[in-house]
């Protein structure tokens, strides 16, 4: 199967995808993540900050990936490990989605964020991470991260191998 590419630009092979994904999928759960708490008031809980940690990770190796050729080890091994950092993402996603829902004892404290001074401590909403704050089809942020950071972590991973037959 012949990759699409635009008149005078290379084609799309399956090592530019993969690390092309490996930097889109994290900055856009990263993204949704960051406008969800500054734009949509949601205070993030002890565990969405977990998931944050592996996105931001992503991130950098994905650009360390676009630093060198696309189909050099280099490059393969940055989008590799950028991949991994997506999946741990997902997997501490599994976890909190499974707090959520009661499955097993998540975290025994609550947390508080974006105080500066006593009283706006005072003011600041408990997060508990065991309290869905937002759902879509019933699923939470938590669990939509699960579902598309380990879908697009395999993805990336499928593509890999690809490049390299």
């Amino acid at each position: 199967m012949a990759s699409a590419a635009m008149p005078g630009s290379a084609p799309l092979t399956a090592a530019k995808l993969a690390r092309l994904l490996a930097l889109v999928v994290p900055a856009g759960l990263l993204g949704g993540a960051l406008a969800s708490q500054y734009v949509g008031g949601l205070h993030p809980c002890e565990m969405c900050y977990w998931q944050r940690w592996p996105h931001a990770a992503a991130i950098l190796l994905a650009g360390g990936a676009f630093l060198t050729p696309a189909r050099s080890a280099r490059s393969r091994m940055f989008t590799a490990l950028a991949a991994l950092a997506i999946a741990i993402s997902g997997a501490i996603g599994v976890f909190h989605a499974g707090v959520e829902l009661g499955w097993w004892q998540g975290l025994t404290r609550c947390t508080s964020g974006g105080a500066i001074s006593l009283d706006d401590l005072m003011n600041v909403p408990l997060v508990r991470c065991d309290e869905v704050q937002w759902s879509l089809l019933g699923i939470s942020m938590a669990g939509w991260n699960a579902i598309l950071s380990l879908g697009s972590a395999a993805g990336i991973a499928l593509l890999l191998a690809k490049g390299r037959a």
